[in-house]
């Protein structure tokens, strides 16, 4: 169930996405905000190698945008940031994760440290990407919406 869960919620991320052009994907939403959909999927990617490499499997893996100039560097896509990267970042992020998923069961503690020190199980981090997932796609439903008025799960 929350491997279904996971799955429906990233599907749905993707489906924001779909049929627009990197320009309207690097849209923000509204300012003051940088949010938008683009950063969204680059944030994600950067959430799931948080969580399943560095805190489930303990891989030594650094942040893919973001920096200790810019800790928002996910979200910050510009002009030379294309769709087509970002997709497969967090695509390949995502198959990582199936991978690091797959040879743990719910109740096994990861290897590795959340930056808090504390190390989580299996299902408390399906429980939490459903819940970042679920967060970031009501903020997708709104973005999407303003670009071009389409709306939907």
């Amino acid at each position: 169930m929350l491997e279904g869960w996971l799955e429906f919620h990233r599907e749905t991320l993707a489906m924001k996405c779909e049929g627009l052009e990197d320009a309207q994907l690097r849209t923000a939403s509204a300012p003051p905000s940088d949010l938008n959909l683009m950063g969204l999927v680059r944030h994600m990617a950067e959430v799931e190698r948080g969580w399943f490499r560095r805190v489930l499997a303990g891989e030594d893996v650094g942040r893919i945008y973001s920096t200790a100039e810019d800790r928002d560097g996910d979200i910050h896509a510009t002009a030379a940031d294309t769709w087509q990267e970002a997709y497969a970042t967090w695509q390949g992020e995502i198959d990582r994760a199936r991978t690091l998923a797959a040879a743990h069961g719910l109740d096994d503690i990861g290897t590795g440290e959340h930056r808090s020190g504390e190390r989580f199980n299996l299902r408390w981090i399906y429980t939490h990407m459903i819940e970042e997932y679920a967060r970031h796609n009501g903020h997708a439903d709104l973005l999407r919406e303003r670009i071009d008025g389409a709306t939907g799960d």
